[in-house]
């Protein structure tokens, strides 16, 4: 005769062998964790981790709630959990993965010269990043208190902040205008120089030399690699009325293709827009213009205004740090999405 008392025992125990396997595999699952490397945003970190798509990044942003920096960044050395892997997906194998490949480029500066390639997403694809005026040429001047802001100096080092970024997502990114002097820089109120360079020529103080001069390079370097996928963009910073308030807007040729880039990177910035600021929303505009550069690039172009270098508003938007950083990010992530076109 079965005793009750004894199946009802051996239930429990089978029952709490079960669950404490189960509970034991979910706090396996939630404590795999990792450290982001030098340069990776949340899309590149989970795709390292073989975690790609918005459900995981979801998840991820659930599970370490309070651990971002601005704009939902990455701290570098913190630790973050990664979501669990779904049914028949596997770990990326430390074993058979790639090798990490470390590259240099003195123009970002002694403390960012070094950078990864931390994915292909761009791989095959060629950039001309070239920062408004420089040399004789400061281009705007707006005032922030008793200090003058050239816009020269900004549009540099967001060009530089961006370059990097493209050459870390495995795309080649020539950086026409240089200044052997100043890499990427932290300060708030970037100093004035007149140090800049054409990839090493004097740059001509008469506006059309100069545009002329930046437009051949390009083209001489286009000719020379032949790339399937060729972009060039010129940074700029408008200067209007103080009481002028403007978005990121963009500029475009008569081609469908440079049409396509400027609307593709307006659509990248009011997403983000949406997602960081979603009260604000997003006025940036598309345009285009019969501009010199414009017509004379060879490779598809695309001309940025970064804001009002006159209003007080817009001035916050490429004095931060952290801004300046966003751009660079947002704009190389609006090239990847033209790239995948």
């Amino acid at each position: 005769m079965v005793n009750r008392s004894e199946t009802y025992r051996f239930t429990q125990k089978i029952c709490a062998l079960f669950l404490f396997l189960f509970l034991g595999s979910v706090v396996l699952f939630a404590q795999e964790k990792d450290r982001p490397r030098e340069g990776e945003g949340i899309y590149a970190f989970l795709r390292r981790n073989n975690r790609s798509g918005a459900t995981y990044q979801k998840e991820f942003l659930e599970l370490n709630k309070g651990k971002f920096g601005k704009n939902q960044s990455l701290l570098k050395g913190v630790e973050y959990t990664l979501p669990p892997l779904k049914e028949g997906e596997a770990a990326p194998s430390t074993a058979t993965s790639a090798p990490i490949i470390k590259l240099r480029e003195p123009l970002f500066g002694k403390a960012l010269e070094e950078y990864e390639v931390i994915s292909d997403e761009l791989k095959g694809a060629t950039f001309y990043v070239v920062s408004g005026h420089g040399g004789p040429d400061p281009g705007a001047i707006g005032k922030k208190g008793k200090q003058e802001l050239h816009e020269d100096e900004y549009a540099y080092d967001i060009a530089l902040r961006l370059a990097r970024n493209l050459m870390m997502r495995g795309a080649k990114a020539h950086i026409i205008i240089q200044d052997a002097k100043d890499g990427i820089r932290n300060e708030t109120i970037l100093k004035n120089s007149k140090t800049e360079t054409c990839m090493g020529d004097p740059i001509p103080l008469r506006q059309v030399e100069r545009l002329k001069q930046r437009c051949e390079k390009i083209n001489e370097l286009y000719k020379k690699e032949k790339p399937a996928y060729a972009r060039a963009i010129f940074i700029h910073i408008d200067s209007r009325s103080i009481h002028k308030q403007l978005d990121v807007f963009f500029y475009h040729s008569h081609t469908e293709a440079s049409r396509r880039l400027a609307q593709t990177m307006r659509q990248t910035f009011s997403d983000k827009y949406r997602q960081h600021q979603p009260q604000r929303g997003f006025s940036g505009t598309v345009e285009q213009r019969n501009l010199y550069v414009l017509k004379e690039a060879t490779p598809v172009a695309l001309y940025v205004e970064l804001g009002n270098i006159q209003n007080s508003a817009d001035q916050e938007r490429f004095l931060s740090v952290n801004n300046r950083d966003a751009l660079a990010k947002w704009l190389c992530e609006g090239f990847i999405a033209d790239y995948k076109k």
